[in-house]
């Protein structure tokens, strides 16, 4: 007798709260990393909240069914995951030690259309040739940002600065698809461990070999500086803000894989959306910073792509992605 291979799950209302509440406390993750980043170095500050993050994440794992969970026949698949999540988080941080909260979120934000792009190879989802064409609009918000009609020395940053959130969309999106793929067989509360402990392992590694600060001895490059800044005990007000990075990557983490878990990759990604004026708001409250013409017009075009690809999908009644998990990969 055949047995038939475990099918995702699709649940997209429980898939939408999800992804609403882990953008949210990423909003709220992003503008603490960004008030720390003066004064501590950016593997501290992703070691540190990791080490807090692991423990909620593992109170989720007792009650989602205990330590059984954590036991994977696909540990490889995990470690690349992981890895993938750790390349997009530094670069994004990276790039926020120099960029307004708004813009970089706003650059980060071609990670949805990266997923519906690699869900069709990936996961075999069926993507129309409007929602297609969405995608090219939101691309051209993305290029509008990099502002490719100024020259050398006339932007404010280097261009290798305004790439690194890009760059970040672009594994956050790997590792949402393969959240997907993983997510058939392993609970939303194990998958947030597995990121927290490659968090632990790649900070602890910084630490081993950078944590004296030496290699950031010369540079003037702030997003160098502050990945590569000696350690320092955090101080006052920053002890807490610590803490608050700790749950809030707990949060983070178990939602994230929750919501990819549990619906379609292209149902929930367009709620990721939210993200986008929540940053503009932290960032004109904590640090007056508006976005211009530029940033705005892309941020215009992204969110109208997202929400026409959304909108149209539900209007013909059809799931935005196959349930069916592509085991050729």
């Amino acid at each position: 007798m055949s047995i038939a291979a475990p099918t995702a799950p699709n649940r997209p209302a429980l898939g939408i709260a999800l992804i609403l509440i882990g953008i949210t406390a990423i909003s709220v993750n992003d503008m603490l990393i960004k008030q720390l980043s003066g004064g501590y170095p950016l593997h501290q500050i992703v070691f540190t909240r990791s080490a807090i993050a692991i423990l909620f994440s593992l109170v989720f794992v007792q009650l989602e069914g205990g330590w059984r969970i954590l036991k994977t026949d696909q540990p490889f698949l995990h470690a690349v995951r992981g890895l993938l999540i750790v390349v997009a988080n530094l670069s994004f941080f990276a790039a926020l030690a120099v960029l307004p909260l708004g813009e970089t979120t706003a650059l980060f934000f071609a990670a949805p259309l990266f997923i519906t792009l690699l869900s069709i190879p990936i996961l075999g989802e069926k993507v129309g040739p409007l929602r297609l064409g969405a995608v090219v609009v939101g691309f051209i918000g993305v290029v509008i940002m990099q502002r490719p009609w100024a020259g050398f020395g006339h932007l404010e940053v280097s261009r290798v600065i305004l790439l690194l959130p890009v760059l970040a969309a672009l594994t956050y999106a790997l590792t949402q698809l393969m959240t997907r793929k993983l997510g058939v067989s392993s609970k939303a509360s194990a998958l947030a461990v597995y990121i927290q402990a490659m968090f632990l392992l790649i900070g602890g590694l910084f630490w081993l070999v950078a944590g004296d600060g030496r290699f950031a001895e010369g540079f003037e490059n702030e997003s160098l500086i502050f990945l590569l800044r000696a350690w320092s005990l955090p101080v006052g007000l920053d002890r807490w803000f610590f803490l608050g990075l700790g749950f809030n990557a707990a949060i983070i983490g178990y939602c994230l894989s929750a919501a990819y878990r549990e619906a379609d990759a292209a149902t929930v990604a367009p709620f990721e959306y939210v993200g986008l004026p929540l940053a503009v708001f932290w960032g004109w409250i904590v640090w007056g910073d508006l976005p211009d013409l530029a940033v705005s017009i892309g941020i215009a075009l992204i969110m109208g792509a997202g929400l026409f690809v959304f909108l149209r999908e539900r209007e013909k009644n059809r799931p935005l992605a196959s349930r069916r998990v592509n085991r050729r990969y």
